[in-house]
């Protein structure tokens, strides 16, 4: 086998391959051995059929197996003994193949750029440390109190009213004929709160215990019977129970309810959810920032097939009259994407960092930790979606990088309230393509928090 380097200009190269006939034909002969114990044909025994035979009648197919084997093995020898980092996937331009000749093939190889890895003695950034206002933690307190409501039942003859929760069994009917999945027993609804269908509620105020009532509605167009779809329905209610609803007090028993130990753990652990997602903002906007230095600091030619790639990728879903319209804004971030995915990468390998498996298995451990009552639905998606563990790993990877870099630069580290940290997320959202929006307003970031379990993350 002999390999040479053709050309090479920028980041592309073609390395010339030629593997000689003697090679080829020892590969054709070992794989004919190996199908004389495999191919069964009439006239022969088992194991016996004679190689020049099996030529005879498969020898197009054997040629083209055997060279389809040569080129992928010779292509990657060469790039390994020429020791070239490949962007992409190579082509092959065949020159010269044939049974009795020798193979001559060209490689043309897209390659990375070797990176140069600037001092970060002259990078700054701000790194945030959020402290949760009291009122905000009493705020969410009172939330959690009235979206967790306690009920206790009605007198005998009290009608219903709007808040109160009302049980009730039903048998409904269109154009008076009765359909699958019709009935319904032990119902529960908040009058008010509008889940069941639109309008039903509001038919079920003033009844009592034991009342029947008839209640017209009309179906959902996404009802999973076409035929039902956006139908006028009769359902004839039988009134089981009505309760009152009262105010939750908030004391130990209210936060054992919500899975804490107590209130002061309560209070703890809400403290943790809404600092955790403020955090995660804030840790962007950071890593946003030292990103854009390091990109400014460093001159990295980039693979133009790379580029492309990236450009693809983020655009798949989007219309051509879109595309076209924001072509060059898509090509400068694709370029950022790709150059600032070198340099990190280069950073790592530099310093020889790496994420174990388990590492990979502990962070997933923490996401079930944080999402109770979900555990299978977590472990069943990184079991069915090895991608998913692969991306996983690969932010584990960047987040190392940056904390590596964090600990070479200059960090200004800021103690802010929530309404500073809401003006720092506003003013780095402002529009600009280059920014991953991150969405955090005051009012999200509470409203994230369970409201029915409180995760002891």
């Amino acid at each position: 086998m002999k390999i040479e380097v053709k050309s090479k200009k920028g980041l592309s190269t073609i390395l010339s391959v030629v593997v000689d006939k003697k090679t080829i034909q020892l590969k054709i002969n070992e794989r004919l051995s190996e199908l004389q114990k495999e191919v069964t044909l009439k006239g022969f025994r088992p194991g016996k059929v004679p190689p020049s035979v099996i030529k005879s009648q498969f020898g197009k197919s054997i040629y083209g197996e055997v060279i389809d084997k040569v080129l992928r093995e010779t292509s990657s020898k060469a790039i390994t003994d020429k020791k070239l980092k490949v962007a992409g996937q190579p082509k092959i331009d065949l020159k010269q193949f044939g049974e009795g000749k020798d193979l001559n093939y060209e490689l043309l190889i897209n390659c990375l750029p070797n990176i140069k890895l600037n001092s970060l003695e002259n990078i700054k950034a701000n790194e945030y440390k959020i402290k949760i206002e009291k009122k905000i933690i009493e705020d969410k307190l009172k939330e959690l109190a009235n979206q967790n409501k306690q009920f206790e039942e009605k007198k005998e003859n009290e009608k219903s009213i709007i808040g109160d929760q009302v049980t009730f069994d039903y048998s409904a009917s269109v154009d008076g004929n009765k359909f699958e999945g019709n009935e319904g027993k032990g119902v529960q609804i908040e009058l008010g709160k509008n889940l069941f269908l639109k309008g039903f509620d509001e038919q079920l105020v003033g009844v009592k215990k034991g009342d029947t009532k008839i209640v017209n509605a009309v179906l959902p167009a996404n009802h999973p019977k076409k035929e039902l779809a956006n139908k006028d329905t009769k359902f004839q209610c039988k009134i089981s129970n009505i309760k009152k609803s009262i105010k939750s007090k908030i004391d130990d028993n209210f936060a054992k309810i919500m899975g804490a130990k107590d209130i002061s753990d309560l209070k703890r652990l809400i403290e943790k959810q809404i600092s955790s997602q403020y955090s995660q903002a804030l840790h962007s906007i950071t890593k946003k920032e030292i990103l854009d230095q390091i990109e400014k600091i460093h001159d990295v030619e980039l693979p133009k097939n790379l580029v492309e790639q990236e450009i693809a990728l983020m655009t798949k879903n989007i219309k051509t009259e879109d595309k076209d319209k924001h072509k060059s804004n898509n090509e400068k971030l694709a370029k950022s994407r790709i150059k600032l995915g070198l340099l990190l990468n280069e950073f790592g390998e530099k310093n020889n960092l790496i994420v174990t498996d388990e590492e990979v298995r502990s962070e997933i451990q923490k996401q079930i930790k944080g999402m109770p009552g979900q555990e299978k639905m977590v472990l069943d998606y990184y079991k069915n979606n090895p991608n998913a563990s692969q991306s996983l790993k690969g932010s584990l990877y960047e987040e190392k990088i940056i904390d590596l870099i964090k600990s070479k630069i200059k960090i200004n580290t800021k103690e802010i309230d929530t309404i500073e940290a809401e003006k720092v997320i506003s003013n780095f959202n402002k529009p600009n393509i280059d920014k991953v929006q991150i969405s955090k307003t005051k009012s999200s970031n509470k409203d994230k928090i369970k409201s029915k379990k409180i995760s002891k993350k």
